[in-house]
């Protein structure tokens, strides 16, 4: 459709855009009978990109979400917002040509695998910031440096950011140096207000966080990828020493036809084994694209857990992507809570005594392309309570469906 437009407008100005459904559904919700939902989530997304030279270039996307048939109301983010400009940036350089790009203004940031910064596109709202970012590049060496605010979404108003509650930060990607391996330095600070410390006294964050990710190729068809990140600074009085840790190994099997991958994973991040003795160790997961890292039901998140995932990836044909995975998780410290994707805790018990195991999940799913433009993907997890999970709440099992339909036009 647009494409058609665009043949008849001048080269500097294109349009596109994006219609999304997701039909999901939830049975088992906070792990008690008798608590389900199901609806339908659409999103429209219009983009319109102006190059008025080779050197500048101005993107805006506006964007229309809308939930249907959900129990609970208002909607709200992240399932709903009424018609409101996601993107809005201008870009200087040229990105097929090194050494630099400046972009300022609405945009999405993305780092690495999303685990600690990320869009967050799998909600029906999805993440953007008001950021400054330059890309600075060379043939092997590659930095971005950024400054950030989360744009703060509400339905029925303009979105905006707003002060207190920015990151900012230096991203690098180190390649040709390690034989079939890429190395992503970064380190990121956060600053924070409106928060509080552990007594319940209102502080002010400055979190930084240091690590680095590596991933490449090894012999004989495995690859691998690893990440670590370590956490530093205060809230008002109390002291911030957190980590986490990423490790995947993955197995190609070059002597099947379709050639499946095999993955190995283990996730961590630390919880707080003293509650309220001035330092708090639960890991902050900052922006993260949360969705999927530990579980398809996003009933997991990367605070306050250890993850075991073992899975595998088969490209049954040229259009269809089946993936299979299982976790196993258990807390870090059992008088912290159980933290979901977005970062919230759901489950706690302060003395510990629920025990560590949380549970298991199980889940697939499948994305067949129909064409260049269209898809459809559908999955399915199951989550089967452990004992902190029984212990803690009624331990009935948490099972969650989807099926989505993308076009691009």
């Amino acid at each position: 459709m647009l494409s058609h437009v665009n043949r008849h407008l001048p080269a500097w100005l294109r349009f596109s855009g994006e219609y999304r459904m997701r039909v999901e559904g939830f049975d088992g919700g906070g792990f008690k009978p008798d608590t389900r939902d199901a609806y339908a989530l659409s999103r429209v997304r219009l983009n319109m990109r102006v190059a008025p030279t080779y050197w500048m270039r101005f993107q805006i996307q506006a964007q229309d979400a809308q939930a249907f048939g959900k129990n609970a109301k208002p909607d709200g983010p992240p399932f709903e917002d009424t018609m409101d400009i996601r993107q809005a940036y201008v870009e200087f350089g040229r990105p097929e040509v090194p050494p630099f790009q400046l972009r300022v203004g609405r945009q999405e940031l993305v780092f690495g695998e999303q685990r600690l910064i990320g869009h967050l596109n799998w909600t029906n709202t999805a993440r953007s910031f008001d950021a400054a970012r330059l890309t600075l590049q060379h043939s092997k060496y590659k930095v971005d440096l950024f400054a950030a605010s989360v744009v703060n979404l509400k339905e029925g108003t303009a979105n905006k950011s707003s002060g207190g509650n920015d990151i900012h930060g230096a991203y690098g990607s180190i390649t040709k140096v390690v034989p079939n391996a890429t190395i992503e330095p970064f380190v990121f600070w956060r600053l924070a207000r409106g928060t509080k410390t552990e007594t319940g006294l209102p502080g002010k964050t400055d979190r930084r966080v240091y690590g680095a990710r590596f991933l490449g190729k090894l012999p004989a068809n495995f690859d691998y990828n690893l990440e670590a990140a370590g956490q530093t600074g205060s809230v008002g009085d109390d002291r911030i020493e957190a980590m986490a840790s990423h490790a995947a190994l993955g197995y190609t099997l070059t002597s099947f036809k379709k050639k499946p991958r095999l993955v190995l994973e283990y996730n961590y991040a630390s919880g707080d084994e003293t509650p309220g003795d001035g330092v708090q160790q639960t890991f902050d997961q900052l922006y993260p694209t949360g969705h999927d890292k530990q579980g398809l039901a996003d009933q997991v998140g990367w605070k306050n857990i250890h993850d075991i995932r073992a899975g595998i990836e088969y490209k049954a044909t040229s259009k269809l992507t089946v993936t299979g995975f299982y976790h196993s998780w258990w807390l870090a410290s059992r008088r912290d809570a159980l933290y979901n994707a977005a970062g919230a805790a759901t489950v706690k018990v302060a003395d510990g005594s629920a025990g560590r195991h949380v549970g298991q999940e199980a889940d697939v799913q499948m994305t067949y392309a129909l064409n260049a433009m269209t898809s459809i993907g559908a999955g399915y997890a199951n989550i089967f309570p452990g004992t902190f999970l029984r212990n803690a709440t009624p331990g009935k099992q948490y099972r969650f469906p989807y099926l989505m339909f993308t076009y691009s036009f």
